[in-house]
């Protein structure tokens, strides 16, 4: 007779309100033992028992008191910070996601224990790596004892479909960053010795795929419209569906597509795996054919005065974030649970991180970096550097894609809504040009520009809404529909013909249209949509502006095979001097958006121009994280990564 832990019998908790303590699987008492018959034996046990795999998603905006997430060429810390992964990267030390090697300074990736799964106080133990090492064994118990189950035909499929989605989850996050891995799809004994061999990428991926597609056959769209979700009305929203497992079948089989994990490092950035875009194509498209087939689903891309809805939790509303304002349309397809409250929360650690020392007295401040700002392009849909883009810089700031003006601050810009007084009128309104008070290199911006597209204005230390404002708790989504969009149109293009529409009607121009739609963005234009090789750039360049600083750049720059190549590794600030003092830029606080765009856009400057703050020396090494040395002595054949000792 099997085993279990007492703490599998916790019922069927809501997931929108946290969930209950664990203990590590092996770390028990033998009082705590209870047969499987009892754990298994129906509905509200098992769910219980399965709910705590959502507890082995990590919250990675909530990972310490200032959360690093965005590891490539898009983000740069304040000079004299230095404990955060993505300082490391920048030295080239990867070794530095591990705890054993760097302690706390692993952040989400590595760090804690299963034993400190406490919902309510431990936010910092649960890494990337403990949980999925923990949650692909939970997943196995589940699988493995299924058969025990008595519930519904209904039930079953819920529960099933839920462990495949994890098991496969679970793997994928770990080779998307470490390559190919084994897959663990039994429970491995106490005292057993693994020797499972460690698998190709794509093999990996193969088993992923089959474990996602499992998954979407057996899930729903939407839980309250199950007999067995109806226990739970109303606080469904986090539990995984259909779309998240169609979204991770495509996203698993676009990565397996890639340059990198196809053809390895010396392949070329454009060189994809055309079978396997079309595998990804196909589940993109299944996706978006479950959203029309099912139109009262909710799922959407909300409206771009509602844009912010997608990151910052309004506590008080019981919204889930990637929710329209009304909570009628749902934009976030993925999301972890959130661990902690109040003060412990990124409301005041994290929010402050964005503005400057100078405006909040924090310590840490993450900042964009110019060549990444660069991105944004025109609003007429054309990057900066297209002689037709109209781009002018001695107005730098005008006419850029309405994102620019949502994400950055730059100079002029309203940084303080308070009135202030004499001594304090400085802080008022950024001045960033070169030499600006503004542009302190450890307490204000080294690059020119602020990050505020998690937080509002008010968060500095004179307004103080950053404080115990619940507006500004941050919970970025693993996964929404926009990069569904996006991922999709990647793959189309990955098979040459950005005009053609698979599985669904959409066409890859119409998918990163619609993005672009949604931002008040024209079109990509004819000129790029007639090249394929131009095309993807557009969809590259697309993905940099919609999902900037959400952290997924440093693998999608992994994967496209750009990561040690000019002008991706680099990091540059913005130079530049006022030529009649500045346009003053207010913001509409409540909707997120410029109140009398036309001045700022029409400031003048002269000298605009960029200079490298830091190049990164990287290697073919720095395509993989090298993997934990004690993984790779537990047996033979668990060989390290390439270049890594």
């Amino acid at each position: 007779m099997k085993f279990f832990n007492k703490y599998i019998l916790l019922g069927a908790l809501t997931l929108s309100l946290g969930f209950s303590s664990c203990v590590d699987y092996l770390d028990k008492s033998p009082e705590s033992d209870i047969s499987s018959t009892d754990a298994f034996k129906d509905f509200q046990n098992f769910q219980g028992f399965t709910e705590e795999l959502y507890q082995c998603i990590p919250d990675f905006t909530n990972g310490y008191w200032t959360n690093n997430w965005n590891f490539g060429e898009d983000e740069i810390l304040n000079v004299g910070t230095t404990f955060h992964f993505g300082y490391k990267v920048d030295q080239g030390d990867f070794w530095g996601w591990q705890s054993e090697y760097d302690g706390w300074q692993a952040g989400w990736l590595d760090r804690g224990s299963v034993s400190s799964f406490n919902p309510g106080s431990d936010r910092f133990g649960h890494s990337l790596y403990t949980g999925c090492m923990y949650g692909i064994r939970k997943a196995n118990i589940g699988l493995e004892n299924i058969d025990d189950f008595k519930g519904t035909e209904e039930e079953k499929n819920l529960i099933k479909g839920q462990l495949y989605f994890f098991r496969a989850w679970f793997h994928f996050q770990i080779i998307q960053y470490l390559g190919g891995y084994p897959y663990i799809d039994r429970v491995i004994l106490a005292d057993e010795i693994p020797t499972f061999p460690r698998l190709s990428y794509k093999e990996c991926a193969d088993r992923c795929a089959e474990d996602f597609r499992k998954a979407a056959d057996l899930l729903p769209i939407d839980w309250d419209k199950t007999k067995a979700g109806q226990g739970t009305t109303g606080k469904n929203q986090l539990r995984v569906t259909k779309l998240a497992a169609l979204g991770y079948l495509g996203k698993n089989y676009l990565w397996a597509a890639s340059p990198l994990m196809a053809k390895g490092v010396d392949a070329g950035t454009y060189d994809y795996d055309q079978t396997y875009a079309k595998k990804a194509a196909d589940a993109f498209g299944e996706l978006f054919n479950q959203i029309k087939a099912n139109s009262d689903c909710g799922y959407g891309l909300i409206p771009f005065n509602q844009y912010s809805e997608n990151f910052v939790t309004l506590g008080e509303s019981g919204k889930m974030p990637g929710q329209s304002k009304d909570g009628t349309i749902t934009e976030a397809i993925f999301r972890s649970p959130t661990y902690g409250s109040g003060w412990g929360c990124s409301r005041w650690g994290q929010a402050l991180a964005y503005g400057g020392s100078d405006l909040n007295d924090g310590g840490v401040v993450f900042l964009p970096t110019a060549n990444y700002v660069n991105y944004y392009g025109m609003a007429n849909g054309l990057p900066l550097d297209d002689p037709d883009s109209h781009f002018d810089p001695t107005h730098p700031w005008k006419g850029r894609d309405p994102r620019f003006y949502h994400d950055i601050r730059f100079d002029g810009c309203q940084m303080v809504m308070k009135e202030l007084t004499k001594n304090d009128t400085k802080w008022q309104y950024a001045d960033l040009q070169t030499g600006g008070c503004f542009r302190s290199e450890t307490r204000g911006s080294r690059t020119g520009y602020f990050n505020y597209k998690f937080i509002s204005t008010k968060c500095n230390k004179w307004d103080d809404d950053y404080g115990w404002s619940p507006q500004i708790h941050m919970r970025v989504p693993w996964m929404r529909l926009s990069d569904v969009y996006l991922m999709y149109a990647e793959a189309v293009a990955a098979l040459g013909n950005p005009k053609a529409s698979l599985t669904t009607q959409m066409t890859g121009e119409e998918a990163i249209n619609a993005v672009r739609e949604r931002a008040g963005v024209a079109p990509v234009a004819t000129k790029n949509v007639a090249d394929a090789h131009k095309f993807m750039d557009e969809v590259r360049r697309e993905r940099a502006v919609e999902l900037a600083f959400e952290g997924h750049r440093f693998n999608d720059l992994r994967r496209w095979l750009l990561l040690d190549k000019y002008p991706y590794n680099i990091k540059t600030s913005q130079e530049f001097t006022r030529v009649k003092g500045f346009s003053v830029v207010k913001v509409d606080d409540e909707n997120y958006k410029v109140i009398d765009a036309g001045d700022e856009k029409n400031e003048e400057v002269s000298g605009f121009r960029q200079k490298q703050i830091l190049k990164r020396d990287f290697s073919s090494k720095h395509y993989w994280l090298p993997l934990k040395r004690t993984d790779t002595q537990l047996y033979e054949g668990f060989n390290q990564n390439p270049g890594w000792k």
